[in-house]
């Protein structure tokens, strides 16, 4: 037996989802009455809150583990996550730690970190029908740009995937309650929220006239007084209705950014993978997007030696990136995860061959990247301070097409701050603080619109 923890540390692994479920299992403890620690081997309670999408990932967190218990503090240790979801007790067994609970569970947090501490078995992975949402701590202080989840699971079944094995079906949230809690994000101190889902866009509810989509969400949330930028992530091409796509032309606090996963340029791959789109139905996509908002910002997911991935087939996802010119991009080798389809599937490409293409598909990227903020200089837009530079008196924001802005100049986190954008760097650009002589707010983002779209 242990004394239950006074003292907590959460690490989360992963994407924006894991963010913002780290930062709900922080508020969950500190309204038991816990402290937070930035240091993992000072605390009672140490929560990892894992990642499933790579084998490398799920390996971190039982070195992580290795780590705490070499240390000589014997905290208690919980597994959070897909890791936690998938692997269950084998976790238990492999690692011995003290809780074990799924992301769908993790509201069962205290209740499961009082029984190991009496020496009890806590472990649940269970889904249940009712939202964890509900049963969450009221929002507490947060930084200028916050997540919201809203949407959670898949029902797209990608043969490359575990989400829908560890995050389970598609959900989504009640209308109400996220306006409710994008409405205490304002009152805690956002000024921009970033919508998450596995599949944002495939959001629907009933609202007060007939069904919702993500559009219609993000119109309400328009309506939020303090509420300055809205995002989301991540889309599925297959879900990007009309009405969204309109809302980016339409909603002034819609940014003009959008992050839609292509995975590969081949058509004969992205079968393979059930991707449920084309090439040629994403580039199509892609032009009705950028027909409504010709200054929009494009993102996307790359997987480079999916199994039976030809050179002729990578010579595809090479030019589509071409074709595209993407602002930011993600890349990764593809990972088999077990119990996919993918993982069993023959012709699994050779490490060193996917090492290759990687660094090709990477180079053009980066390519992109570096001309998209060498294009930015001379804009003039909008930015939001997030957090202290490394200089003296500098300060690191994001623009509406978010890219990292640093400046130098009078203003402090939380700032909207008009910006000249005077140099660009491979990963992020320089601004210069215009005074108020220069324009407001407003003027100065519609100008940045007017001056791309020209």
């Amino acid at each position: 037996m242990k004394p239950f923890p006074k003292t907590f540390h959460v690490k989360s692994f992963g994407c924006q989802m894991n963010v913002y479920d780290g930062d709900r299992m922080a508020e969950i403890m500190a309204d038991q009455g816990l402290t937070a620690t930035d240091d993992a081997n000072a605390a009672d309670l140490v929560v990892l809150n894992t990642c499933h999408i790579r084998e490398r990932a799920t390996e971190k967190v039982y070195s992580d583990i290795g780590r705490l218990r070499k240390h000589g503090s014997d905290p208690l240790i919980a597994v959070a996550g897909c890791v936690a979801q998938a692997e269950g007790a084998e976790i238990v067994r492999r690692a011995k730690v003290d809780v074990v609970v799924g992301p769908q569970a993790y509201h069962n947090l205290p209740d499961l970190v009082a029984r190991a501490a009496r020496g009890e078995s806590a472990l649940d992975t269970d889904m249940p029908v009712d939202l964890k949402f509900g049963h969450l701590p009221p929002r507490r202080r947060v930084a200028p740009s916050a997540f919201l989840t809203v949407q959670e699971g898949c029902d797209k079944f990608c043969t490359y995937c575990v989400v829908p094995y560890t995050r389970g079906a598609e959900v989504s949230r009640g209308w109400m309650q996220v306006i409710d809690e994008a409405k205490a994000l304002v009152d805690a101190g956002a000024k921009e929220i970033t919508l998450l889902g596995q599949n944002v866009n495939a959001w629907e509810d009933d609202g007060p006239k007939g069904k919702w989509g993500l559009h219609d969400l993000i119109t309400a949330l328009a309506d939020i007084a303090g509420l300055h930028r809205i995002r989301y992530t991540t889309s599925h091409p297959n879900d990007m209705a009309q009405g969204l796509i309109e809302a980016h032309r339409d909603i002034e606090k819609l940014m003009p950014f959008l992050h839609l996963p292509v995975q590969s340029g081949s058509d004969r791959i992205l079968k393979a993978m059930n991707r449920s789109h084309t090439r040629d139905s994403y580039l199509r996509l892609l032009d009705r997007v950028r027909a409504v908002r010709p200054d929009i910002a494009l993102s996307g997911d790359f997987i480079v030696g999916f199994p039976g991935e030809t050179e002729a087939d990578f010579a595809e996802t090479l030019s589509l990136v071409d074709a595209v010119g993407h602002s930011q991009a993600f890349s990764f080798k593809y990972s088999p995860r077990p119990g996919t389809p993918a993982a069993g599937m023959a012709d699994q490409v050779a490490a060193e061959v996917m090492d290759e293409r990687l660094q090709r598909l990477q180079a053009a990227l980066n390519r992109d990247q570096a001309a998209f903020n060498a294009a930015s200089v001379g804009r003039r837009c909008t930015v939001l301070m997030e957090r202290k530079g490394k200089l003296p008196g500098q300060l690191i924001g994001k623009s509406p097409w978010l890219q990292s802005v640093h400046v130098i100049g009078d203003a402090t986190i939380g700032d909207l701050v008009a910006v000249e954008i005077t140099a660009a760097g491979p990963n992020s650009v320089t601004g210069m603080i215009l005074d108020q002589a220069h324009g407001g707010e407003d003027e100065v983002f519609k100008r940045a619109r007017l001056d791309v779209a020209a």
